[in-house]
């Protein structure tokens, strides 16, 4: 067993400790004025049921985070078991991200046509974490399917619950 003081944690310590921690998977979208946006996220959380609030981490490096922010808000898919190949996608080029996948419109952006879940969101606060953003949405609107298996993330794979 390793174990570290905060002085001295190596990044890719913290990585492959915090990677023993189960996600799941989202990609969170939005309607850009270039066109649609999407990143990979598994960094998030519900925050509040009253008002209804959710978060999630963003690189403080990522263009993609900019042009989400600059719409203002965003849809959050919750990926199935079946969507390895689309999250990895959404973590690669900008040019292939939305390339021949079905989706559908939602308030907060495209929405992937056989996502889990769907939760639409406003920025609401953005608050700085060392090379990351916490960004707060306001839910504006959800929903789920009952019928699908979500993708976790654990020990830096994809795979589901069982």
């Amino acid at each position: 067993m390793m174990s570290a003081t905060a002085d001295m944690i190596a990044p890719e310590h913290f990585r492959t400790v915090l990677g023993h921690l189960p996600t799941g998977v989202t990609v969170v979208t939005a309607d850009h004025v270039t066109g649609p946006v999407g990143m990979c996220c598994n960094s998030v959380t519900s925050v509040s049921l009253d008002p209804p609030l959710v978060a999630f981490c963003t690189a403080r490096s990522s263009s993609t985070w900019r042009a989400i922010r600059s719409a203002g808000r965003c849809c959050i898919n919750v990926m199935g078991r079946h969507h390895e190949s689309t999250a990895r996608r959404f973590a690669g080029p900008w040019d292939r991200r939305f390339a021949d996948l079905a989706v559908h419109q939602r308030p907060g952006g495209p929405a992937l046509d056989d996502a889990v879940a769907w939760i639409d969101g406003s920025v609401h606060a953005v608050h700085e974490a060392g090379d990351h953003f916490i960004v707060v949405a306001a839910v504006t609107s959800l929903e789920a399917r009952q019928d699908a298996e979500p993708l976790v993330f654990f020990r830096g794979a994809f795979g589901g619950l069982s």
